[in-house]
């Protein structure tokens, strides 16, 4: 058995590596261009998933968004708020999660609602964000938000829901070889 210096230390080891993975998957969608136009498509929210399996995630993943916005060039209040949605995400991911274990549900339709509390978060946050920040001014109209909500909605339903749910299952899948 560990004891608890192994196992903050291994928490430790496993948030860094999922912030290092969440940046890289950041690049990845840049360099296939997913990071542009309307619609969005961000790999590094698939892993907004991983707190259901490993608490430490909620802080791996909230510094590697914060890290992926530095160093991408993002805006200073998407560097502020982008980390805040995905640490919302993930702590909402984290819950039901809990709920899962408690319940013992292991119903395929209840684990696709893991990803919802990130797709909720970011829906709700990054539009305002695109508007205030990424918008020019002789654009802006108030009218510009509730589509920038949908497109946002659109790319996290694919990053996070699709890309997500699939996580979810290969992880599980693996674990069940593993025991």
């Amino acid at each position: 058995m560990k004891n608890s210096t192994q196992k903050r230390a291994l928490a430790l080891c496993r948030a860094s590596i999922i912030a290092a993975l969440y940046v890289a998957l950041t690049y990845l969608a840049m360099l296939f261009g997913l990071d542009k136009g309307a619609i969005q498509i961000r790999f590094s929210e698939a892993l907004c998933i991983l707190p259901v399996f490993f608490p430490e995630a909620i802080g791996g993943l909230y510094v590697g968004c914060l890290l992926a916005n530095l160093l991408t060039g993002a805006a200073a209040l998407d560097i502020a708020l982008g980390p805040i949605a995905t640490l919302v995400g993930a702590l909402g991911a984290y819950l039901l999660g809990m709920l899962m274990r408690k319940k013992n549900i292991k119903n395929f339709f209840f684990k696709c609602t893991v990803p919802l509390p990130t797709i909720i978060a970011n829906t709700i946050i990054v539009p305002f964000v695109i508007y205030i920040c990424y918008t020019p001014a002789s654009e802006q109209s108030l009218a510009a938000i509730p589509f920038f909500a949908l497109t946002v909605f659109i790319g996290e339903l694919i990053s996070a829901g699709i890309l997500g749910v699939a996580l979810l299952g290969a992880i599980e899948k693996k674990q069940k070889y593993l025991k």
